[in-house]
């Protein structure tokens, strides 16, 4: 799984980032300041399960603050994108080659309307013209790749009597495109069975519907603290309200991470507050002061970063934290308590988590035990967020 964090330059992509991976990358107020994608890793955030067994569990991957279990995920920042990508302007190319891997988009948005649609100071910029224009940057990406082949593979397919879906799926195969999203978008669009007989603006549907289907698209609302932040994200709240629309603050989050990091503060990142450890400056304490009452206190997800993140693979993707653990021992081999939590889609088996844990386990599965009920789970057993299993092996 890999997340895309994408926009028009200078809306804070890099304040994100950092803040979510406190790598050490560039950040300034002018365009283009990413040139080549950065790789990073982020967390995903899980109530850990060690609380239920009166335990402290020792993370291999990742941490745990206060019984919150982060979890690593991929997260890739790329250049921005302005009008006219899909035709090269910018880095348009190379942005969008980019993003081919990413399974959803983060589309991070200057909310204050200090920038304008290239991403050069302003005021008052609406918003709402970005999101318009990157869907439709996206929307013609993927229209451009349908093209290149189309009158060829579909004259094919009807010559030869194979599936339409298997030919687009081998099109956008680099894409992370599957039969499965091709096919549910031909039931919702109503098309003719016909491919020849689409028109363009067919073509151009389903390319938009395939966009959709196999890339969604959560936006965070950055720069919530500043300018018209707030009346801007309520009007983009009315204007689409079929969007995940997540007002946020990277810029806040981001100081709060340092200042833990640092040991000024205690903060666990998605939550409301944070707990001064020591003697700070003046300008630390001010600093400090402001992000809780422009950001912390006025919004129910704090910064909102932790939030965007969670929302997009558990709520949109819908992925599941499984935590390996025996029913008689939750330690390994070295005495580190639940040291494991992995990431699974959704729909996944016990048996398909035995063979994500190792290939051998998966051929000689016999069950799986629930380690807080000793249950035996046959391998068709749909796993839950949150499980605790260990596979049992002949």
């Amino acid at each position: 799984m890999l997340i895309g964090l994408v926009g028009k330059p200078s809306v804070g992509k890099s304040t994100f980032f950092k803040a979510v991976t406190l790598a050490e990358v560039e950040i300034a107020s002018y365009p283009f300041t990413t040139i080549k994608a950065q790789h990073g890793v982020g967390y995903v955030k899980v109530d850990c399960i060690d609380t239920e067994f009166n335990t402290q569990c020792n993370p291999n991957h990742g941490f745990c603050i206060n019984h919150n279990r982060f979890v690593p995920i991929d997260i890739k920042d790329v250049a921005g994108l302005v009008p006219g990508a899909s035709e090269g302007k910018g880095l348009g190319n190379q942005f969008l080659d980019d993003l081919r891997d990413a399974d959803i988009f983060i589309h991070i948005i200057d909310v204050s309307g200090t920038t304008d649609i290239e991403g050069k100071p302003t005021k008052g910029h609406d918003p709402a013209e970005d999101i318009k224009f990157l869907e439709d940057e996206l929307n013609k990406w993927y229209y451009n790749i349908l093209i290149k082949a189309w009158k060829g593979f579909v004259r094919k397919t009807e010559m030869e009597k194979s599936k339409f879906s298997e030919a687009v799926a081998k099109q956008f195969s680099g894409l992370k495109v599957n039969e499965y999203q091709i096919k549910s978008v031909l039931r919702n669009l109503n098309l003719s069975d016909k491919p020849s007989v689409w028109k363009d603006s067919d073509l151009m549907r389903f390319a938009s519907g395939l966009l959709r289907e196999s890339k969604p698209m959560i936006i965070a609302a950055n720069k919530i603290d500043l300018g018209d932040g707030k009346k801007n994200y309520e009007k983009l709240r009315a204007d689409f309200p079929k969007l995940n629309i997540v007002p946020c603050s990277a810029d806040s989050e981001l100081a709060l991470r340092q200042a833990a990091k640092a040991g000024m503060i205690s903060y666990v990142p998605g939550e409301k507050d944070f707990k001064i450890l020591k003697e700070l400056n003046k300008k630390q304490r001010e600093a400090l002061d402001k992000i809780k009452k422009n950001v912390l206190t006025p919004y129910v997800e704090g910064t909102g970063v932790q939030s965007i993140l969670n929302n997009a693979v558990f709520g949109i993707l819908g992925y599941l934290a499984i935590f390996p653990a025996g029913a008689n021992k939750l330690g390994d081999s070295k005495g580190n308590i639940l040291p494991d939590c992995f990431l699974l889609p959704p729909g996944s088996t016990a048996l398909d988590f035995a063979f994500f844990l190792h290939t051998d386990f998966g051929k000689n599965f016999i069950k799986a035990i629930d380690a807080r009920t000793k249950r035996a789970l046959g391998k068709s057993y749909e796993l839950k967020n949150r499980d605790a299993l260990e596979i049992v092996t002949r």
